[in-house]
């Protein structure tokens, strides 16, 4: 099976009767402990939603067993029936109110505005041009200072890498039960756009811009304000893929992982939809300033 950015491996083992289940081999000297791995899968069956099921699992050895989902993502799925697109991300928004409905499970790291800037700072180690790397200090505070104007009792569970190639589509369960749900081990505290900045800013497909205010008042729900949710979102949305565009260039620099250059196009034009908002223009014209053209370079 197609493996992440990290050094995890899946395999797909089917047997005699057809049945198959999913190998997760992540080296603990790599990868470290799948405890968190497993304590949020557990966490996401108590509100029953579509985790896998930890079958076996060997911890000092990083092998584990777990329940197979299906075999078509999202993304798989949408290239053959494309216009299913509203109804597959109608229901992961859902999904993601049934997530943020109860408090998260305790100790997770909490994306506070000091940890959210500081985690933009691997797209200036590895994306900026050198002679822009002293900009890196101005982004963050100014990215800083976005976030800590953002709704800061509005924080919940986060599964972080929300996106098309890590949900399952299975239209023959119901309600909740027709997304899976995977690769949540890095789960955080954050505030609720996150994950839907995640899902409809995938550096791995194109998805309908169109879709962005319905699902923003889905997720907003009754008692929510929307336009809060929008400025949110947009703010969310810089930061997650100012730092994934250094993960991309640092995967291909110091891994030689060079395939995900080709998706940095994607990313940086994500980053400009964002910055174009009204209040974003001033970090626009500094992000600009600092990667652009090499942030974009495929």
């Amino acid at each position: 099976m197609t493996a992440d950015a990290s050094p995890r491996q899946y395999e797909r083992l089917i047997g005699q009767n057809g049945r198959s289940v999913v190998l997760m081999d992540a080296p603990p000297e790599t990868c470290g402990s799948q405890s968190r791995f497993v304590d949020i899968a557990t966490h996401l069956k108590s509100l029953n939603l579509a985790s896998p099921e930890v079958l076996e699992w060997d911890d000092p050895k990083g092998l584990m067993i777990i329940s197979d989902l299906g075999q078509h993502d999202f993304a798989k799925y949408l290239s053959a029936a494309p216009t299913d697109e509203p109804n597959l991300y109608s229901a992961a928004v859902n999904v993601l109110r049934t997530v943020q409905s109860t408090p998260p499970p305790i100790g997770l790291t909490e994306m506070t505005p000091d940890v959210g800037a500081d985690m933009v700072s691997v797209a200036f180690e590895w994306a900026a041009t050198d002679q822009s790397k002293d900009l890196a200090t101005e982004i963050t505070a100014s990215l800083r200072n976005l976030l800590q104007e953002i709704d800061h009792d509005a924080r919940v569970l986060s599964l972080r890498d929300f996106h098309a190639e890590n949900l399952i589509w299975r239209p023959t369960n119901h309600g909740n039960w027709r997304v899976g749900l995977l690769d949540f081990q890095d789960a955080f505290i954050a505030h609720p756009t996150y994950d839907l900045a995640s899902l409809l800013r995938d550096a791995r497909r194109d998805v309908d811009p169109a879709m962005l205010a319905s699902l923003l008042t889905q997720l907003a729900g009754e008692d929510g304000n929307v336009a809060d949710f929008k400025r949110a979102f947009h703010v969310m949305a810089v930061q997650r893929n100012l730092r994934i565009l250094g993960i991309f260039h640092r995967l291909a620099q110091q891994d030689g992982k060079t395939g995900y250059l080709s998706l940095a196009p994607r990313v940086w034009a994500h980053l400009q939809t964002d910055l174009a908002m009204p209040d974003l223009a001033d970090l626009g014209h500094l992000v600009q300033r600092a990667l652009g053209p090499k942030g974009a370079q495929s």
